[in-house]
């Protein structure tokens, strides 16, 4: 790993105060930004408002959110700030899927005005540094605000669209305010392999774990002080109250809206950061079907990947033979078999070493296995080595050690920005 000693010691000092710039004297104590929910856990957002938005008093606001940016009764907090005179709300930005969340996989919403606010939407998908802080530029605001419900998973994007967003408000210099959501997986711990810059894309930029165990408040912290150091962004944080690292979604309190379209659940979510392996294979990562990234399948498996997945015992989940026929993506509208993950025990799964399990298992007893042809699973796992010693016949526990280093040393780095218990 290339993380900045200096920078780790620089936002050791600096996470409180930031943390309490951000929330506000009074919003640890006030009631919820929203009338009727009552949920244990306070979004950054309920406790922004209930402060009466003072950390963004005198400036053009400018936010980046989509679906997932709402209160605890559901309103969209865009809706609920445009009325709100405390608050001078002037343009708003789309990431992948878009503000409204009209755009499937790889697609966004383009350039126009919203019809409920007529705040004008920039789109942000596939932009990044100067052409993304030319976009914040021309909105005419003087700080950018983020809020978007994350999945704990590196290669789910809108981490990434935080971290371009981040840089490009440095490079057109605006303010950057932060609001935090809860890990939707617990922030117990960093998980899988770290990526490798080498192999940085959107989806995985810079060297964190596969499941990063963090929120986007601890993430945009680390990401300010590690790999922007010599250009950090003015950045303010505004942490959730409530929230334990051992919280799983459900007992948040909080509404789950999917912040895509094929996350349509929390336990979509906790199945992800592995079986979303799949989409660098030849088989179906259950896209195009009621239970994406815990079906997977193609055509000619049958009953021994499930049978051989059972074998491991793998902590906390089991697998069952299942058919299948997607009505969109991979084997488009064929029936194909594979196997559904069942977790049983979430305090013990491990999705990465699950979807490690999943690919060996795959390759062992489908003759049909194969990676795809441009190499994605590379980009997913952040690195060439997954794929090579599945190639070469390694098993689970072979694969899975040989990234132990790289995570142990990311987990010391991320220590110093985790805000919760």
């Amino acid at each position: 790993m290339s993380l900045s000693r200096r920078g780790l010691l620089a936002a050791g000092g600096a996470v409180g105060a930031l943390a309490a710039t951000a929330a506000g004297t009074g919003a640890a104590n006030a009631a919820p930004a929203s009338g009727r929910g009552r949920g244990r856990v306070r979004t950054g957002f309920d406790r922004l408002a209930a402060d009466g938005y003072s950390l963004l008093r005198g400036e053009k606001v400018g936010i980046v959110t989509n679906p997932t940016g709402i209160t605890s009764d559901v309103r969209h907090i865009v809706d609920v700030m445009h009325p709100d005179d405390r608050v001078d709300l002037i343009a708003v930005f789309g990431p992948e899927h878009g503000f409204r969340g009209t755009a499937q996989a790889g697609g966004s919403e383009g350039r126009y005005d919203d019809p409920a606010t007529g705040l004008p939407v920039y789109d942000t998908y596939l932009k990044s540094g100067q052409p993304l802080a030319d976009v914040f530029t021309a909105s005419g605001v003087d700080t950018v605000v983020f809020d978007i419900q994350d999945a704990g998973a590196r290669f789910y994007t809108y981490i990434w669209t935080l971290y371009d967003c981040m840089e490009a408000a440095a490079l057109a210099g605006k303010r950057f305010v932060v609001l935090d959501r809860p890990n939707p997986v617990t922030g117990r711990a960093a998980l899988g392999p770290v990526l490798d810059p080498a192999f940085g894309t959107f989806v995985g930029r810079r060297e964190i774990a596969q499941a990063h165990g963090m929120t986007v408040t601890e993430l945009a912290l680390l990401f300010n002080a590690e790999f922007f150091a010599e250009r950090p962004v003015d950045l303010r944080v505004v942490k959730m109250s409530g929230w334990r690292r051992s919280d799983f979604f459900d007992g948040t309190g909080l509404p789950w809206v999917p912040p895509s379209p094929n996350m349509p659940t929390p336990d979509t979510a906790l199945v992800y950061s592995g079986t979303c392996l799949f989409e660098g294979t030849n088989l179906s990562e259950g896209r195009g079907t009621t239970r994406p990234f815990e079906l997977l399948g193609a055509e000619g498996v049958d009953h021994r990947w499930a049978a051989a997945a059972n074998a491991l015992d793998l902590p906390g989940v089991a697998f069952r033979e299942a058919y299948f026929a997607p009505t969109f993506s991979k084997f488009q509208g064929k029936t194909v078999g594979g196997v559904q993950l069942h977790v049983q025990d979430r305090e013990v799964f491990d999705p990465v070493r699950t979807g490690i399990a999943l690919l060996v298992t795959a390759k062992q007893t489908w003759s049909g296995f194969a990676w795809r042809a441009d190499n994605w699973i590379d980009k997913l796992t952040g690195n060439t080595r997954v794929r090579t010693m599945i190639d070469a016949g390694a098993d689970t526990d072979e694969v899975v050690g040989a990234w132990q280093a790289d995570l142990a040393a990311f987990r010391t780095v991320r220590k110093s920005y985790l805000l919760y218990r």
